[in-house]
């Protein structure tokens, strides 16, 4: 084991070990005191958490999904579809106090551990959910303002989780001015995801953010046609990130207006069939 976590990224120190149906879980911590949840002992982070410390985003894309926040006045009802070690729900509790959050994990495990090490923990405006999120969006249930779609597994996000069905299914449990953020993957050399396409057929708006140093891209799909310039967004996310109090910015990471790939997709979808 102490092979194995000198084989990592960085030096840590292995705190948990257990399989599970998403496959083995690795819970491991390294010397400033961040935890990170990983699938199998080659897997990456799924999760970086600073216990104690919600306010510490430590995953740059983390902070990129937040900021698709500027797109909605006052969010009341947020979803987040992919628990991992809390640290999207946590952060939202913290930022967005006012606000009912439901959290969404297939695996009870993944839940149990985020409870157990990441300083995860519900109270009367956070829930958790066991569910298949497929099965828990296209159940009738309320409207959310902001939805943010980070399920992954040791694999990549689940293909049942990346079909233009379950994002119309999604767009579908949006409030009106509602916004979708989901984080994917670009293949190298592409400053597209594979998924944008399908993101395109399924939402009236779709911005990007390319997330720095990483391959991670963060699609932000809107229900509605409303052009936000900007000059609002900025505005909007300046005046966030004061009210917040956090120490990144979150200017730098407002989506910007979906630019086409090479190939040119389907014309967005004004509304689900």
């Amino acid at each position: 084991m102490a092979r194995v976590s000198r084989a990592m990224e960085h030096p840590r120190k292995v705190l948990h070990v257990q399989p599970s149906a998403g496959g083995l879980l690795i819970v491991s911590e390294d010397e400033e005191g961040r935890r990170f949840l990983q699938f199998g002992w080659l897997g990456a982070s799924q999760s970086v958490v600073w216990p104690g410390f919600p306010l510490r985003l430590e995953s740059d894309y983390t902070r990129a999904m937040v900021a698709a926040l500027a797109f909605v006045e006052e969010p009341r009802r947020i979803l987040v579809v992919g628990v991992g070690g809390g640290a999207l729900p946590m952060f939202l509790r913290a930022v967005v106090p006012d606000a009912h959050i439901d959290a969404v994990d297939l695996h009870p495990e993944v839940i149990d551990v985020a409870r157990r090490y990441f300083d995860f923990h519900e109270d009367a405006a956070l829930h958790a959910h066991v569910a298949d999120a497929r099965h828990f969006m296209a159940t009738p249930g309320p409207s959310y303002d902001v939805i943010l779609l980070d399920a992954y597994g040791a694999r990549g996000i689940p293909p049942s989780l990346a079909t233009r069905e379950f994002l119309l299914s999604t767009r579908a449990r949006l409030a009106p001015g509602g916004v979708v953020a989901g984080n994917v993957l670009r293949f190298p050399g592409k400053w597209n995801s594979s998924m944008a396409r399908t993101w395109k057929e399924s939402f009236a708006q779709l911005h990007t953010f390319t997330v720095e140093e990483s391959a991670n891209q963060i699609l932000v799909g809107l229900s509605d046609s409303r052009r936000r310039t900007r000059a609002e967004l900025n505005a909007r996310a300046e005046q966030l990130a004061r009210e917040w109090g956090v120490a990144f910015s979150l200017r730098s990471r407002v989506a910007r207006e979906y630019r086409e790939s090479p190939w040119k997709g389907s014309a967005a979808k004004t509304g689900p069939k």
